[in-house]
């Protein structure tokens, strides 16, 4: 075989592996049950991989990516019948697919540029907290109680209802934008006014490990814009600090300074986060600034995102499944197990409370928070049933078993009648 056809052969077979392969529309429209069904099981699949391992995360991609070109080449969504009948499937194909958009990282359904511009009054820092002295002491952990001083003298001059709430712990859960083993912070609420629509900040400050000399840059800003039927908006941003060897301080845009951004949702389900540090990380005087925190977070409502995405497109979420259904997956006796009483998310995490847990979402942060024993809040388990526990939430939610199909694949199908 000569070179040239070699090349040509190389090329080829190349862009058949990484091009999702075309799907006859004709065989597509003349039995669009199957077609749905099977789309539905590989999607789900690859999902679980992706959920459990990042490195499952392309070939779940590219699973999204095949679907999403036969919709658009057989234009299966602009098809009123198909796209009434398989509403849930359409829609949430669509929803979950923004993040894969050139210019939406965020997941959102306008471009990240235009989310930033829109919000920009939302998630700003607050000025109080550029001041250079701060900025250079809130960096490293060496000097951290002199920028908590900062914050108290800050706070003698405010008035009760303006005081800062703060304190600094570790997080069990995730590493910074830009160190992924970095897990000291400094919160920071910043307190809202309602009735003037001035948005309540949660700032967060990235600290530098003791000793180290790279310092983490990561500070970010979610918001809460109270509303009164119960319900707030809520807004995000991540900012990267600069620190050059003379000269201010200085702070930017994360996504500006072209270090790109991430699905803020996969993560942020409630919006607005409660704390639950590492174990011994605050300190004792700091624990009532920490409860202050985590019952202002109930305070807010339940959660919405401004109207730049749609959650309840992404389905139910974990723990929706009924009594039936689990005794029919994990058998009779299950039933009255320690670990199936406690199969109860739902009671809390739903569209109208703090919204549903649903793919795409992070599993270091709900396996952290399950088998750490922060969720279901008020069940005392053993370790082994915590994890008995994780894993039949996650089975329930992803299993395609075509007699037992799991929560998202009964919803996804449940316009295929």
């Amino acid at each position: 075989m000569s070179f040239q056809r070699a090349s040509i052969l190389f090329l080829v077979l190349l862009f058949a592996r990484t091009v999702p392969a075309a799907v006859p529309c004709t065989a597509v429209r003349a039995n669009p049950d199957v077609w749905v069904s099977d789309r539905i099981d590989a999607l789900l699949r690859t999902a679980r991989a992706a959920y459990d391992d990042d490195k499952a995360v392309p070939r779940y991609n590219r699973t999204l990516d095949g679907i999403n070109a036969t919709l658009k080449q057989c234009k299966l969504s602009t098809d009123a019948d198909f796209a009434n009948r398989y509403r849930n499937f359409v829609e949430y194909i669509a929803t979950i697919s923004l993040d894969r958009q050139p210019d939406h990282e965020l997941g959102f359904a306008v471009p990240d540029r235009q989310y930033f511009a829109e919000t920009r009054a939302f998630v700003g820092i607050p000025e109080v907290l550029q001041d250079q002295q701060f900025l250079k002491l809130v960096s490293r952990t060496e000097t951290l109680d002199r920028a908590k001083s900062f914050l108290k003298q800050l706070n003698e001059k405010r008035q009760p209802a303006e005081k800062l709430i703060y304190f600094s712990y570790k997080s069990r859960h995730l590493g910074t934008p830009d160190n992924d083993f970095s897990y000291r912070r400094l919160l920071i609420v910043v307190p809202g006014d309602v009735a003037k629509g001035i948005p309540e900040k949660w700032v967060q400050f990235g600290v530098t490990d003791p000793g180290r000399r790279v310092r983490i840059r990561n500070l970010s800003v979610v918001s809460a814009v109270r509303a009164p039927d119960g319900k707030f908006d809520t807004y995000f941003k991540d900012y990267f600090r600069t620190y050059p060897r003379s000269g201010p301080v200085t702070i930017n845009g994360r996504w500006d300074l072209g270090y790109g951004d991430d699905n803020c949702t996969k993560c942020h389900k409630s919006g607005i986060l409660p704390i639950f540090p590492v174990a011994g990380s605050v300190s004792a005087e700091e624990l009532p600034a920490m409860a202050t925190v985590n019952k202002r977070f109930l305070t807010y409502g339940s959660p919405r995102f401004g109207g730049y995405l749609d959650l309840k497109k992404l389905g139910p979420g974990l723990s929706t499944a009924t009594n039936e259904s689990r005794r029919q997956r994990f058998g009779t006796a299950f039933e009255g197990t320690a670990v199936a009483k406690a199969m109860t998310c739902v009671a809390c995490h739903q569209p109208d409370r703090f919204g549903s847990f649903a793919w795409p979402m992070d599993d270091t942060l709900i396996g952290s928070y399950v088998t750490g024993g922060q969720m279901p809040f008020g069940y005392q388990l053993t370790v082994s049933e915590r994890i008995d526990l994780y894993d039949k939430l996650v089975e329930e939610y992803f299993a395609t078993d075509k007699a037992r199909p799991g929560i998202l694949k009964t919803w996804l199908l449940s316009r295929a009648q």
